[in-house]
């Protein structure tokens, strides 16, 4: 199901099966993302380059909501589970991904639209682990595989605007400079139950 993503590195099954050990702190890092994500989708929705750009607010509003139905449905599976929402909530993967974002407003809205296509993308290789590593959860298992297909047209998406702001060579060059980054920065990651955490000791990644 992963093999037509562009990811530099892959997410062995024994990260999934690492991180299902404890589902609540997982679900609840999981709620963050979505939340970040219908955030973040929302700034875009703000930063459209130039004077205009047909189809960016109409994208961004889509993306959000999505963002928001799915912070919804995570929420409710905490909440069954024993859980709640963390506050001052961090993400050390997020955060080394924003850092590579370039000054200037050509530079930085394509990297932006980088850094999210980027974290839809692993989002998206890391659900498919999940479902498969959730045989025993069939809540987890259904709930991951459903979410896959969403976070693909994501990835899509940020990537295809990305492509029409700039000359295709430049972008190419970029994107894959950015890919490269991504899976040095989630090799540095400690391990732990979150979506964007470092493989296990003895599991490449």
């Amino acid at each position: 199901m992963t093999d037509d993503l562009p990811l530099h590195s892959r997410t062995p099954i024994e990260w999934g099966r690492a991180v299902l050990a404890d589902p609540v702190r997982l679900l609840a890092d999981h709620a963050f993302l979505e939340m970040k994500a219908a955030n973040n989708a929302m700034d875009m929705l703000t930063r459209w380059p130039g004077e205009w750009l047909p189809g960016w607010v109409e994208t961004m509003t889509s993306v959000a909501r999505d963002e928001a139905a799915h912070l919804s449905q995570v929420t409710r599976i905490l909440l069954r589970r024993g859980g709640r929402i963390e506050r001052g909530h961090t993400n050390p993967y997020a955060k080394a991904l924003r850092a590579l974002v370039r000054n200037g407003a050509g530079h930085e809205t394509i990297d932006r639209l980088f850094v999210s296509a980027l974290i839809e993308l692993r989002s998206c290789e890391r659900f498919a682990v999940l479902t498969e590593a959730a045989s025993e959860d069939p809540e987890l298992a259904a709930f991951y595989k459903t979410l896959y297909t969403s976070e693909f047209g994501h990835y899509k998406v940020f990537l295809r605007m990305a492509y029409r702001l700039a000359d295709k060579a430049a972008v190419d060059a970029r994107w894959q400079e950015m890919l490269a980054h991504e899976a040095r920065i989630l090799a540095e990651q400690a391990p732990g139950p979150r979506i964007h955490s470092g493989a296990p000791r003895g599991a490449g990644c």
